[in-house]
């Protein structure tokens, strides 16, 4: 039985105090933050003997929290990312146009008429995302096929395009730059897939071949000492991080951030205890479910790690 403590600023606040902090104030997704704070810091303190695995839905690279990934990789934070086609789309568009403030309430019938998409308070005029997709993607589809590539996994596809995109603001040139692994297990699922697929109408020669990022994946998760997942979200992202590892008796560390509920059996809202029955989480890992939007989350556990010193 250990005591609920109080949480105090004091003078001269930091943000790793105040996690720390919250590790033992006993109140509720507070105390969750703090305990995930101690893991990914432990994660890091280790991090020579550990394979970090990260995984996201695109919804977030169309948001500011696109830079703090970006600096997760800078970091050396992890080593491969597991996401969804639209990171590819949000990540190329933004990396020549803008997106917008907007809000949630919004007349989406005026929008649509006025020709911007609403993601939930974020505005993507069409020629932002649609367009400019085209335009890039049929430029790097073109560069790619003349020099002769015809088969590639989705790994080197993200790896080539962010060297294509070549902008200090892309998430995909910075962890091309730093050799992290982007892998998106359903390519076809967004803007950047689509234009795939109308490209392969007339090039039927090239392919996306998904066994080579399951092959990269299996071999590097079944070697690792140890396997830790920072899991955004749920979905496809979140199922492909934690099923590899389940062949490996499962993750050593685990956090995760959601907002998802559990009650209608979806993996989204599915605790990480949930996944021990399953062999994706070890016996002995150490884990912690935290539920909260990461779009206000991240950036305190980050700018916690960065005042830690990693």
């Amino acid at each position: 039985m250990k005591p609920v403590k109080d949480i105090t600023v004091g003078e001269s606040p930091s943000i790793s105090h105040i996690l720390e902090s919250m590790r033992e104030m006993g109140g509720f997704m507070g105390r969750q933050l703090g305990v995930a704070f101690k893991i990914w810091r432990e994660i890091l303190d280790n991090r020579d003997d550990i394979v970090v695995l990260m995984s996201f839905p695109a919804a977030i690279v169309s948001t500011g929290l696109r830079g703090l990934i970006r600096e997760v990789v800078d970091r050396g934070w992890v080593d491969i990312i597991i996401t969804t086609c639209g990171t590819w789309d949000h990540d190329l568009a933004r990396s020549y146009v803008d997106y917008y403030e907007g809000d949630f309430y919004m007349d989406d019938k005026r929008l649509r008429v006025d020709e911007v998409h609403r993601l939930g308070n974020v505005l993507i005029p069409f020629d932002n995302y649609g367009s400019i997709i085209q335009e890039k993607i049929e430029a790097f589809l073109g560069e790619l096929y003349g020099e002769g590539v015809r088969r590639l996994s989705t790994s080197d596809f993200s790896r080539r395009l962010g060297m294509f995109i070549n902008r200090s603001e892309s998430l995909l040139t910075s962890a091309a730059q730093k050799d992290v692994k982007v892998i998106v297990p359903a390519p076809y699922d967004g803007a950047v897939g689509y234009n795939i697929w109308v490209f392969q109408q007339f090039h039927r020669d090239f392919t996306l071949d998904l066994y080579l990022d399951e092959k990269y994946l299996m071999d590097v998760v079944y070697d690792a000492k140890k396997t830790a997942g920072i899991i955004i979200g749920g979905g496809v992202s979140k199922h492909h991080l934690i099923w590899w590892n389940q062949f490996r008796g499962g993750l050593d560390y685990a956090i995760q951030l959601s907002t998802a509920i559990e009650y209608d059996g979806s993996l989204s809202g599915a605790r990480l205890s949930e996944a021990v029955s399953w062999n994706k989480v070890g016996l002995s890992a150490k884990y912690v479910s935290v539920w909260g939007d990461a779009t206000y989350l991240l950036p305190f556990l980050v700018a916690g790690l960065v005042e830690e010193g990693f």
